[in-house]
């Protein structure tokens, strides 16, 4: 019936063709040219109107329309009838074969179908074209073969070829091996920056792949690849994730293609959070105030600050750090700082803070016996001991205004030295000095010791 009805189509198109063509290129010129006599011959008309309606005349008139008209066909039809040709490209090549038993292999997915005949052939041909190249490969074993393709071409009257016309394939023995599935969560950067994955588990994490033996020795790592951003509307608590696809990976973490995976598709329950930690904000002074002046007071409008991330990032945060520049700053001063979020934090509460600095003339003491600590030295195999007098304490100078000075002792104050990446042997390092109240600067007389490292 399909056929039938688009044949009908077809003809009614074809005859609505002519109709217009005539109705443009005879009817309309031939009326406008009567008009157009018409008004020149004015009073004149009952002349015309008696010769137009002789016999005779209607006679020539009707034979020269025929002519055309006949000329007109007659090229139209030659056009139709000249064999043209028509390109169906991408047409899916579907194989026949034990598929339970075999694999095979260099069998391409789609190829280009050139049609050649009649115009009119070609038209039906597109019309009714199944689109399916077929590769009959159901008599044929294991090994090589050079089979040919076919196109199934409902209009016989039309040549077809294709490209390619034949292919190499090989066909290898169907195995299959069980391997567990790992989880990947994939598009996390789409959720709402404030929302977290915890907990993802599979309803199964056994898989079967099957595939030509050597295919299946290329897997590294099957994978179950959720997908967070097709999450309708997310939000804090358990939900279910259908269709999650499956992956196989090879060493290289390239995708292994022409496997089959049973089951091929996972259903993944998510536990989605919002993990978030209240941290104080520390301005740190940043630049060398006018000389003679130091800071006696610094003030926020905010103190504190939630940020939000993963747990394991927000365990290692203990303030969120806000630099401002004084430098050459001479009075008192307001600033209006952007708060920059730390690495790894997906956001934070607010982003502006506003900073009142309040300074003082500069005054300095001297305070002594502060000791000096190693840091970052492997201790599972290295001990250090400073060697000499004056190598484990040192005498700090510290600058600020008079407020912050008096408040200051050797318990808020440490002394470094850092022995990352030393090994066994003798070396003069670098002393390094730091104080909890960043209102004030610190600077040790001891700039440099000498230590000894030995093996524990």
């Amino acid at each position: 019936m399909k056929i039938i009805k688009n044949i009908i189509q077809f003809i009614s198109a074809f005859f609505k063709m002519i109709y217009k063509v005539i109705d443009k290129v005879i009817i309309v010129p031939i009326t406008k040219f009567i008009v157009m006599v018409t008004d020149k011959l004015g009073n004149r008309t009952d002349r015309f109107e008696k010769w137009i309606t002789k016999k005779n005349t209607l006679i020539f008139i009707s034979l020269i329309l025929a002519v055309g008209l006949f000329m007109y066909v007659d090229s139209e039809s030659t056009t139709i009838i000249t064999d043209s040709a028509e390109v169906l490209y991408g047409q899916k090549v579907k194989a026949t074969y034990n598929n339970n038993s075999y694999v095979v292999e260099g069998l391409p997915e789609s190829v280009d179908v050139t049609l050649i005949g009649r115009k009119v052939d070609l038209y039906l041909a597109k019309q009714l074209a199944t689109g399916i190249v077929t590769a009959d490969l159901s008599g044929l074993g294991e090994g090589m073969h050079t089979i040919k393709l076919d196109y199934d071409s409902s209009i016989r009257s039309v040549e077809y070829k294709l490209d390619p016309s034949s292919v190499n394939v090989t066909i290898y023995p169907k195995v299959s091996q069980t391997r567990t599935a790992g989880i990947e969560v994939i598009n996390k950067n789409k959720l709402d920056k404030k929302l977290s994955i915890g907990e993802v588990t599979l309803d199964n994490s056994e898989i079967v792949i099957k595939g030509a033996e050597h295919t299946l020795n290329e897997v590294a790592i099957v994978k179950a690849l959720v997908d967070v951003s097709k999450i309708i509307n997310p939000k804090i608590g358990k939900t279910t994730l259908d269709e999650v696809k499956l992956v196989a990976y090879d060493a290289n973490g390239e995708v292994i293609k022409g496997l089959e995976m049973e089951p091929n598709k996972l259903s993944a329950k998510i536990t989605i959070n919002s993990p978030s930690k209240e941290v104080p904000l520390k301005v740190i002074p940043t630049g060398d105030l006018e000389f003679g002046k130091a800071i006696d007071n610094i003030t926020t409008d905010i103190t504190k600050v939630t940020v939000y991330g993963d747990q394991d990032v927000l365990d290692t945060i203990e303030y969120v750090p806000v630099e401002v520049d004084v430098t050459k700053l001479s009075e008192n001063k307001s600033y209006d700082v952007i708060i920059s979020k730390p690495s790894r934090i997906k956001e934070i509460s607010a982003t502006n803070v506003k900073v009142n600095i309040t300074l003082a003339q500069e005054s300095s003491k001297e305070v002594q016996n502060v000791s000096i600590e190693t840091v970052n030295l492997d201790t599972t195999k290295y001990k250090a001991v400073a060697i000499g007098e004056n190598s484990s304490k040192t005498t700090v100078v510290v600058k600020g205004s008079k407020n912050v000075v008096d408040a200051i002792d050797a318990s808020t104050i440490k002394a470094q030295v850092d022995l990352e990446g030393y090994t066994e042997g003798e070396y003069e390092v670098s002393v390094k000095v730091t104080g909890e109240d960043n209102k004030a600067t610190y600077t040790p007389k001891t700039t440099k010791i000498k230590i000894k490292i030995s093996k524990k």
